[in-house]
């Protein structure tokens, strides 16, 4: 399977075969997985100097000085084997500061294309600067092992968490346990969420019985929050009327590169592909077209569907589909729970990609 990710605009043609998400098994060696901690294509071009603060927010156009501070501090230090690091430039004023920053925000005001900008401006090559989110952090360990992630990620200079979020005990302790040893080993570390670090893990587990480990995590970052216009608050995006499945068939037969599956069956095939794959599963595609989609049953699928359409989203394909609006895959109950944030995401994503399809169905 070929390792391009970079969605492309859809392009119709006649009669097209559609692929089906279904039959597709990747295997992702784990050399990939590292190679591809990098900011998706979504965010290629992102620099601080695209991101436009609100005037009104003040705290946005600080966070763009404190990140570009961050990033031109990072400049000094070259690894060595071992993950040691060797200091040529002067050391910073105040060295018992935090090594690390993290955004804390709600959704819309561009912390991740802030975190992206950090990535590219920290003057370091590629192979020393990693970029993923906290699911794909996690996924990493599984696949390679903890010993094995910590001596891969300690030859980093940087190492950037997107929607840094922690929904049970076992990934704080993970977690608090990698990022201390890669602290450690001088990696300097950047994060993002909608969570201020001192807490982490409110309202999705006792966050009692692990109060020292959360408070170890945030002792490794200077929180830095962004004010502005709070997704939460606003309630759930309104997403675009579902298409008929007829339609859907059509387009996906119309669209070079799409795919078509139903989407009860999707849900049931990501049971059978780790996580860590889902990027694989998406290379190459250029439209995912889904019918019959509808609630999903429970927690364990919900939370494989966040990940996918994290992906999706990551590599801008469109999402057509017929069945129930995506402003209703999940229910009250899941809303209001332990992982609504990463339900509310999914559903901002979701509809964002059906509004890009709508070029896909011919008028």
């Amino acid at each position: 399977m070929s390792t391009s990710t970079a969605a492309q605009g859809p392009g119709p043609i006649s009669e097209a075969v559609p692929q089906s998400l279904c039959a597709r098994e990747p295997h992702v060696p784990a050399d990939r997985l590292v190679a591809e901690m990098v900011p998706p294509p979504r965010f290629d071009s992102v620099r601080f100097d695209t991101y436009v603060p609100d005037p009104n927010q003040p705290s946005q156009s600080e966070a763009v000085e404190v990140l570009s501070a961050f990033a031109a501090g990072l400049g000094g230090a070259t690894a060595i084997p071992g993950g040691k690091r060797r200091w040529f430039a002067k050391k910073p004023a105040a060295p018992t500061a935090p090594r690390g920053v993290y955004l804390d925000g709600g959704y819309g005001v561009g912390k991740t294309h802030l975190l992206a900008s950090l990535w590219h401006a920290t003057p370091a090559p590629r192979e020393l600067k990693a970029f993923g989110t906290f699911v794909e952090l996690t996924n990493l360990v599984g696949a390679l092992g903890f010993q094995q992630t910590v001596q891969t990620l300690s030859n980093h200079r940087l190492l950037c968490i997107d929607e840094f979020e922690l929904d049970d005990p076992g990934d704080t302790v993970l977690v608090s346990s990698l990022l201390r040893r890669l602290v450690e080993a001088g990696v300097a570390l950047a994060a993002t969420s909608n969570t201020l670090p001192g807490k982490l893990g409110e309202g999705r587990f006792a966050a009692v019985d692990f109060l020292r480990e959360i408070q170890g995590l945030s002792a490794h970052f200077r929180p830095l929050r962004i004010d502005g216009e709070d997704y939460r608050h606003r309630g759930l995006p309104e997403a675009p009327a579902p298409y008929s499945d007829a339609e859907v068939t059509k387009a996906a037969y119309a669209t070079e590169g799409a795919s078509l599956d139903d989407f009860p069956h999707l849900l049931d095939h990501l049971a059978k592909v780790h996580p860590s794959r889902y990027g694989a599963l998406t290379d190459e595609l250029r439209a995912a077209c889904l019918t019959d989609v509808r609630p999903v049953p429970d927690q364990s699928t919900a939370l494989r569907l966040v990940v996918l359409a994290d992906r999706l989203y990551d590599r801008e394909v469109p999402v057509l589909a017929s069945g129930l609006p995506f402003d209703r895959l999940f229910s009250e109950e899941m809303l209001n729970g332990g992982y609504r944030k990463k339900y509310f995401r999914a559903i901002s994503r979701l509809t964002a990609l059906a509004r890009d399809a709508k070029d896909l169905v011919a008028h």
